[in-house]
């Protein structure tokens, strides 16, 4: 098929690669425009861009894909389809309808759960066993369209939201093409999608990350998990971010300490009282270091029980 391909992050990069390995003439790759990155805020390429360049494959970078001009350049291509997977911005009316087989969409959720921008965190968060992607025929609304295929994906236990992106990736490359098949060969089924039986999966800020030590051990951990590696979860301590990447939950019930007390120190974790149960600590980060197992941390910085982390001072 020809195919206009819409996409941004390193999520949609495998669905291109997998049209591009199955034959596709993907004749043209659409992606948001560059964005200044790093202490030279030199402009960095979108992963999608960067893979439709070692393809050979025309990139277009529009601001706003609303405006009229962009529906007139994508009619040049005279494409069979869209796909589209993690692009960025809403599509008009003009464009869902302006190839025979409209766009079809690659979802990180086992559709209707999860609508919105992060399925994939908002999953571990919550903690689910199964997730998965939906492959989809988009319509004016936000995740709302005909469903075509889906594809389950467990969640294991020390499931983070950064290594579920990678399987889900995986899984929603292959699923497009399989869909692709069904569409060409008329075996394509359509199914309306029901109400959302889970709250939508809201865009990530860093703010979430900041860890309400009130609220039960195991919710905390999913949380350190769920946003790993953006934009992590975090604490307060000695007037510095301590970042949380690996923790597990232990016991329930509510203390004799104050939640955010750390309760005990070991000689390679130390474990905080939560609102409900205790958090154990195995890695973390503090400004200006790397990674660290909680071990090194400890025979470096003095960290004594009875001391307390707390949030972001809020107005």
């Amino acid at each position: 098929m020809r195919i206009i391909f819409m996409g941004t992050p390193d999520f949609s990069v495998g669905t291109l690669e997998a049209l591009v390995e199955a034959g596709h003439d993907v004749c043209l790759a659409v992606t948001q425009p560059d964005k200044p990155k790093g202490r030279g805020k030199e402009m960095q390429p979108t992963p999608v861009k960067a893979a439709a360049q070692r393809h050979g494959i025309p990139v277009y970078q529009p601001k706003k894909i609303r405006d009229p001009e962009c529906v007139e350049e994508l009619r040049k291509y005279n494409a069979d389809v869209m796909v589209v997977v993690a692009f960025g911005q809403i599509l008009p009316k003009t464009i869902l309808e302006l190839t025979p087989y409209g766009c079809i969409n690659v979802h990180a959720s086992l559709l209707p759960k999860y609508r919105g921008a992060a399925p994939i965190q908002w999953a571990v968060i919550e903690g689910e066993k199964v997730t998965g992607v939906t492959t989809m025929q988009m319509d004016e609304g936000l995740d709302t369209g005909d469903m075509i295929m889906k594809d389950e994906v467990p969640v294991a236990e020390d499931e983070t939201g950064e290594t579920l992106h990678d399987k889900l990736a995986e899984a929603g490359a292959a699923l497009c093409v399989k869909t692709l098949e069904a569409l060409q060969d008329g075996t394509a089924v359509f199914e309306k999608q029901g109400e959302s039986p889970t709250a939508y999966a809201k865009m990530l800020d860093k703010k979430m990350g900041d860890i309400d030590w009130s609220e039960p051990a195991v919710r905390i951990e999913r949380l350190v998990r769920g946003l790993n590696s953006w934009p992590s979860a975090y604490t307060h301590w000695d007037g510095k971010v301590m970042k949380i990447w690996r923790a597990e939950a232990e016991g329930e019930g509510a203390g004799a300490r104050e939640p955010g007390t750390v309760v005990s120190v070991g000689k390679d974790d130390f474990a905080v009282q939560t609102g409900s149960g205790l958090l154990r600590v195995y890695e973390l980060q503090i400004p200006g270091k790397k990674r660290m197992e909680t071990g090194a941390f400890l025979r470096g910085y003095a960290l004594e029980e009875g001391t307390v982390f707390t949030r972001e001072e809020r107005g």
